[in-house]
């Protein structure tokens, strides 16, 4: 404690924070990464934004480690991904698909779709590719993560980079020597930098095909209770 804010605690009406108080998140799974990140992970209750050149470079696979882990606590929703989650892969991945839920909208619909995820209580993450979200939106969705404590991730367009943005995460994903390379942009109580991580862990390049497959693909949709 600062001795120096003694005097301070003393004067009633008056509020002091309590200093270093640790960030609840949950672990990313990459060590270099959970290093940068505030609470060394995802923290909970947070809008993490996650800018992309194109979709499909491993976006899904970065966040891979975590959302098996939040999905053993609640389920974890694709809102308007690019393409449909590919069922097969995801379960080979471990989550179990009793606990994905896709939710298939677009536009306004989409974003009320994961607002309203969000404030269900029923998930511990929502997942929404959201190409452009004006600022009043993107407000409203980051109070949504905090009055849930879930995580919010937005996937953005690399043309959103001079958008303002609440995001206490926010980060530019580039494929890399078949890695991935994160410019971390903002890190609210964490470390922006820049760094390569592996969220593949295999010989062949990734495919978008991984995880999100093409309209056609069969999918269990799973809807929020």
């Amino acid at each position: 404690m600062n001795p120096r804010l003694d005097p301070l605690r003393q004067v009633r009406g008056v509020w002091v924070g309590v200093e270093n108080a640790p960030v609840p998140a949950v672990a990313s799974g990459h060590l270099a990464l959970d290093r940068q990140l505030p609470g060394h992970g995802w923290p909970r209750g947070s809008l993490v934004e996650i800018l992309t050149a194109a979709p499909g470079i491993g976006e899904v696979s970065l966040l891979l480690p975590a959302l098996r882990r939040l999905a053993q606590e609640k389920r974890v929703a694709f809102v308007q991904p690019p393409f449909v989650p590919y069922a097969p892969s995801l379960a080979q991945s471990g989550l179990p698909l009793e606990r994905v839920a896709w939710i298939d909208a677009a536009g306004d619909e989409a974003q009320w779709a994961a607002e309203q995820s969000l404030r269900s209580g029923a998930v511990s993450a929502v997942l929404y590719w959201g190409a452009s979200v004006d600022p009043l939106d993107l407000r409203r969705l980051q109070l949504a993560a905090e009055a849930s404590q879930a995580l919010l991730f937005l996937f953005r367009p690399m043309s959103a980079l001079a958008a303002p943005s609440t995001a206490a995460v926010r980060m530019a994903l580039n494929p890399q020597n078949g890695k991935l390379r994160i410019d971390l942009l903002k890190a609210r109580g964490g470390r922006p930098g820049v760094l390569q991580v592996d969220p593949f862990r295999r010989t062949a390049p990734p495919r978008a095909s991984d995880f999100l497959a093409p309209a056609t693909s069969p999918v269990r949709r799973a809807a929020l209770t």
